[in-house]
């Protein structure tokens, strides 16, 4: 129930303000309102898909989505014209079950999921008076739209070279200035060794000059350096743990933000090799970062401090300049200062190495849809959207709805509410119902003094700018976004109709909350377990190449980032489980001690994996840990949804 906290994005904001808005005054003076209303919903809908990110990453996190809504709009628009109420229904219902079962893949399917079931109940239960092969272009036009403004327009502050980062002076060097003192190995001071050659002369000052090409993958890269300095910095502290969640996220969305389509296979700029680059040297850095925090020992400030003027180098684009070497007084510090090296090199002279990914196979993600975790999902999804379509198609056909004919409104909102990615089930109810009842009750008010339709379009406008900053809580989102569509479809020759919305959101509510806590065939809680079961595989992957005493690091780097996020997507989806009601809590019961013991044997093999590459053979230490570890998820596995747990 909490609102997420951040700075305004104000880049969001203006392509918001400039997406609805003006496609729907442009379709007005061209005498096509209704054709406005669909591109300025497409519109909308991407916004919703708008998050902070490179831009490369934005065309599969908004494109996708827009493709399989206006395959949802084609096949609702086409089913509600031919088809009578029974078979509405089940064709509808079958499309549940398939978006609830793509949703179970990740972020960007699950959009994609959504915005095919509300489309296609947009698309059956608001005909509209121009033809099917008009109507879909437009709704790619208007999704397109704001996409060509997250490519074309810069940010904020979107300035290479800032001269304020990295004032290098060339590259790091381990026989000058940046190695400790030989005389003085045990000096916890952060004193440089003086360069016997004479000082290089300051080469001249980066080109400070817009470029926003890259704005995003350079911000998410730069986060990396910087959540490896805080590991650093709460290494033998109680906030080693969050530190190290926090690195996994940055490497995650560094990784995501370097990997979007493109049209070669490889990079084509420099700039965006280098940044390959710069993500790949970050690697080792938090490989060693970790097996110092796993070590739980104090390390000195002035470790933390490399890593720091690299994320300042990358935000720059500069180079790396001096950098503070840490003491090489045990395994995890040797490689810290390997580490720091190698990284310095590459910013100097960095190609584009792999990403240390690994794409999933057709098979692996149809094996993810006709899982346990997409099974549920879908069936929960059908079961809701089918349910919504049939109490909708009654009242429809029933004469409840008086002079509003339409009633896409019903299902449109059990979409939304039955997706558990947007949080516990009782929440998303009470956001959704607390938020669609002050949205139109605010519209009724708009309606009742703003002149018609321009007044209606600068609200649209204003909305749309609105929607990535009411994107922090699910109630303020769901009343901009209720807000815009009673504009929308006011605009587009429908009464004003803000009662019955609030009506068909409290019995979507009601549909979702029986609907969402009723018992169904199979185990339940199968999305915890398949999140858990895939964090598993890839933990024991990972071991068992570290313990091959593989030399292949870059089969080692890709496993631990594998590892560490299918634990990070095991983790969410268990925090959003606990937060369910009781009836739901209790099937993914105990999954949180699995995860717990899984991120401590991959933080052990990580440590492992540093203690070999120094000395060959591992400790007792680490072997006793191993072991230990082992012997408690082999006792903990099976357990998930069960009442009682180990303590």
């Amino acid at each position: 129930m909490r609102a997420q906290r951040g700075p305004v994005p104000w880049a969001a904001v203006t392509r918001g303000a400039l997406a609805a808005g003006p496609l729907l005054l442009a379709a007005l003076l061209a005498g096509r309102a209704s054709l406005g209303v669909v591109a300025a919903i497409a519109a909308m809908l991407a916004g919703i898909n708008d998050r902070p990110g490179s831009r490369r990453t934005s065309v599969r996190r908004i494109g996708v989505p827009a493709l399989a809504g206006a395959v949802g709009l084609l096949v609702g628009s086409y089913a509600g014209a031919h088809l009578g109420a029974f078979a509405l229904t089940l064709v509808l219902t079958g499309l549940g079950l398939v978006g609830g079962g793509i949703s179970a893949i990740g972020p960007v399917a699950s959009g994609t999921g959504t915005q095919l079931l509300v489309t296609s109940a947009v698309g059956a239960g608001m005909p509209l008076p121009d033809p099917v092969w008009q109507t879909v272009p437009a709704f790619l036009a208007g999704a397109g739209w704001l996409l060509a403004l997250r490519l074309l327009l810069p940010t904020p502050v979107s300035r290479t070279g800032d001269p304020r980062a990295g004032r290098g002076r060339g590259p790091y060097r381990p026989d000058s200035r940046f190695a400790p003192r030989p005389d003085k190995r045990s000096d916890p001071r952060p004193d440089l060794r003086p360069d016997p050659r004479p000082e290089p002369r300051p080469g001249p000052r980066p080109d400070v000059r817009l470029d926003f090409r890259f704005d995003g993958e350079r911000a998410a890269v730069a986060e990396v350096y910087d959540a490896v300095a805080a590991l650093l910095d709460a290494a033998g502290t109680e906030h080693a743990g969050a530190r190290r969640a926090a690195l996994t996220a940055a490497l995650d969305h560094a990784q995501d933000a370097l990997a979007g389509p493109r049209l070669r296979r490889h990079p084509s700029s420099a700039a965006e090799r280098r940044l390959h680059a710069q993500y790949a040297a970050a690697l080792p850095l938090g490989e060693a970062a970790t097996a110092l925090a796993w070590a739980e020992r104090i390390v000195p400030k002035r470790a933390a401090e490399g890593p720091r003027r690299l994320a300042a180098a990358v935000r720059g684009n500069s180079l790396a300049g001096p950098l503070p070497a840490p003491a090489r007084t045990d395994p995890a510090l040797r490689a810290l200062d390997a580490a720091l090296l190698h990284a310095a090199e590459v910013f100097d002279r960095g190609r584009a190495p792999d990403l240390h990914t690994r794409r999933r196979s057709v098979a692996a993600l149809v094996r993810t849809v006709l899982g346990a975790g997409g099974r549920e999902y879908a069936l929960r999804a059908g079961l809701c959207f089918g349910a919504a379509v049939a109490t909708a198609q009654a009242l429809h056909h029933g004469h409840w709805y008086g002079a509003h004919q339409h009633w896409y409104w019903l299902p449109a909102t059990a979409v939304f509410l039955v997706k558990p990615d947007l949080g516990p089930l009782v929440s998303r109810v009470l956001c959704r119902a607390a938020g669609t009842v002050l949205g139109a009750l605010l519209f009724a008010g708009f309606a009742a003094v703003l002149p018609r339709p321009e007044g209606l379009v600068v609200l649209v406008a204003v909305c749309g700018a609105l929607v990535p900053v009411a994107a922090r809580h699910f109630a303020a989102q769901t009343t901009v976004v209720t807000v815009l569509v009673l504009a929308l479809v006011m605009v587009g020759g429908e009464p004003q109709a803000s009662a019955g919305r609030i009506g068909e959101t409290l019995l979507a509510c009601a549909i979702v909350l029986i609907v969402g806590h009723l018992p169904v065939p199979g185990q339940r809680g199968g999305g915890v377990r398949a999140r858990i079961d895939a964090a598993d595989a890839a933990a024991q992957a990972y071991l068992v190449h570290v313990l091959g005493e593989s030399d292949d690091r870059a089969a080692r780097w890709t496993l631990r980032r594998e590892a560490y996020r299918t634990l990070a997507e095991a983790r969410a989806a268990i925090a959003r489980a606990a937060a369910e009601l009781p009836a739901l809590a209790r099937h993914s019961a105990g999954a949180d001690e699995v995860a717990a013991v899984l991120e401590r044997l991959v933080d052990t093999t990580t440590a492992c994996a540093v203690h070999l590459d120094d000395t060959g053979r591992l400790t007792p230490r680490h072997t006793e840990r191993l072991a230990a570890l082992r012997d408690e998820l082999a006792t903990r596995r099976g357990r998930v949804g069960r009442s009682r747990t180990l303590a």
